[in-house]
């Protein structure tokens, strides 16, 4: 199965984030949009993991979960990758605090021993908002550059918990689901007794 580790939103925040590119989504840009309820920060993407591991990724991430305490994930701007002329991604942008920056290097260091390799690139946290359809061109974003600088999104908000979660993708886009939820601050065994209860 497809696996990743995130963190989830409450449905409050999420509808807050959909409302904010609202204006966006309206424009009929060739654009697959993240649905509200699938809207997540990935923190970190292990690709294909076998059934009979996931027992240990879930281990890793109740260590990391452990050690870490609930911060104040801010949520400022939006963008696109790799440009906002050509966008393949439709992001809102996060900050990169030290609390997040240390949650992201105790995940690559507890993870890597299971054989998932440590991220080099620059960690750029991000919400998906959409994904550019394959047919889409760079005609058909014209004005995409002044509906991204007029959305001005800005939130605090407080990360109390990392998800370990499964990726279907399908047709219609990717459906995300939840295989455990690690309480940050909680101890690794109370959270494996959780999720295995």
């Amino acid at each position: 199965m497809r696996v990743f580790v995130a963190i989830n939103f409450t449905v409050k925040d999420r509808q807050r984030m959909a409302r904010a590119v609202r204006r966006m989504r309206d424009t009929g840009l060739p654009v697959r949009w993240v649905e509200p309820d699938q809207i997540h920060l990935t923190l970190k993407f292990l690709g294909e993991v076998r059934p009979e591991r996931i027992g240990q990724v879930k281990a890793a991430v109740a260590r990391v979960a452990s050690k870490t305490r609930p911060f104040t994930l801010n949520m400022r701007g939006s963008g696109a990758f790799p440009t906002t002329r050509r966008p393949r991604v439709i992001w809102l942008g996060a900050e990169a605090t030290p609390e997040l920056r240390c949650l992201k290097h105790d995940l690559e260091w507890e993870l890597a021993p299971l054989g998932f390799d440590r991220e080099v690139r620059a960690f750029h946290p991000h919400i998906t908002l959409g994904r550019a359809r394959p047919d889409a061109r760079a005609g058909d974003f014209r004005g995409f550059e002044e509906l991204v600088a007029s959305m001005d999104f800005r939130a605090a908000i407080t990360v109390r918990s990392i998800d370990l979660m499964k990726s279907t993708l399908s047709a219609r886009g990717a459906r995300y689901d939840k295989l455990m939820s690690a309480k940050l601050g909680q101890p690794a065994a109370d959270i494996l007794a959780r999720a295995s209860g």
